[in-house]
């Protein structure tokens, strides 16, 4: 029943501003996504959420790596890793490599804060230690995050600037020049009332508590805080999404400029908050050129 109601909750959010000659897709279109089984799963932890799946294109390389993060409002209950094989096996075909990204959430035993981070952290650089194996080109790395996993993307191509002293902290992370947010909700403190209402979420499942060696809950956990952080990011978002409409978008993209970052906000034309992950959409070539551009293929 909670389940059933969550989903709810939910999907009112997306058919709230939602035009009828629009027909974006629904939350139950996004569910029904599903792609090819991936080429490698790579453990990264004991937990069953620590993992990554590795989609691996046709020839010899080296290839362009896209590392994707699910979305699903930082929960289990509305899918991830499943419905991002669709834009993975799409890619794949593109001759573009996928770092498919699995975490603990917050509603799973060691999710939320920190684990949630340290999880996206430890994934994100075990990825070169894949590269030589798998002809995988560091030298051509974006971050692309849905939602939720739009927050993660930013904090992962950020996270060089965290204080040392952070639980998610780690020396030497793995470099990501190039960010593309897919109706990201990345600005934890700005946003935290849209969060409650798109997604149900209490900021500290997020952020953890304030105590007296972190009294700032938001300066590891929202890349925003992060600022500058020497990274180009793309905003991509339907305009007619609901759970993170384009006003967030632009919010950021002026925060981050105003910050000395480079950043773009790409509008999707009758797009809602799932049309932005879905292959067969006609927002997805939007999107896939804005991923050729952050890799510099043609």
């Amino acid at each position: 029943m909670l389940k059933k109601l969550r989903k709810t909750v939910f999907a009112a959010a997306i058919a709230g501003g939602a035009g009828a000659s629009a027909a974006p897709m629904t939350l139950q279109d996004y569910l029904a996504l599903t792609g090819p089984a991936p080429d490698l799963r790579i453990a990264y932890g004991g937990a069953p959420s620590q993992f990554v799946e590795l989609f691996k294109p046709a020839g010899e390389g080296p290839f362009p790596v896209v590392i994707l993060i699910h979305g699903g409002c930082w929960t289990v209950h509305f899918g991830g890793m499943e419905q991002m094989r669709d834009m993975a096996g799409n890619l794949t075909r593109q001759g573009i490599a996928v770092w498919n990204v699995e975490y603990r959430r917050v509603d799973e035993e060691g999710g939320g804060y920190p684990g949630m981070y340290q999880d996206v952290a430890t994934a994100v650089d075990r990825l070169r230690e894949a590269a030589p194996a798998h002809k995988l080109d560091l030298a051509r790395v974006v971050a692309v995050g849905h939602s939720a996993g739009g927050h993660l993307a930013q904090w992962a191509a950020s996270r060089h600037k965290l204080p040392a002293g952070s639980p998610a902290y780690r020396a030497a992370p793995l470099p990501i020049p190039q960010v593309i947010s897919l109706g990201g909700l990345a600005d934890l403190r700005r946003e935290e009332k849209l969060i409650k209402t798109s997604c149900a979420r209490d900021m500290a499942q997020l952020t953890g508590a304030p105590g007296a060696s972190r009294p700032d809950v938001f300066s590891d956990t929202s890349p925003a805080e992060l600022l500058p952080a020497g990274v180009h990011t793309a905003l991509i978002t339907g305009e007619l999404d609901t759970v993170s409409p384009p006003r967030v978008a632009r919010d950021y993209a002026r925060r981050a400029r105003a910050a000395g970052d480079s950043a773009e906000v790409i509008l999707l034309p009758g797009g809602g908050h799932y049309d932005e992950v879905a292959s067969g959409s006609p927002s997805w070539k939007l999107v896939s050129a804005a991923i050729r551009r952050a890799l510099k293929l043609p």
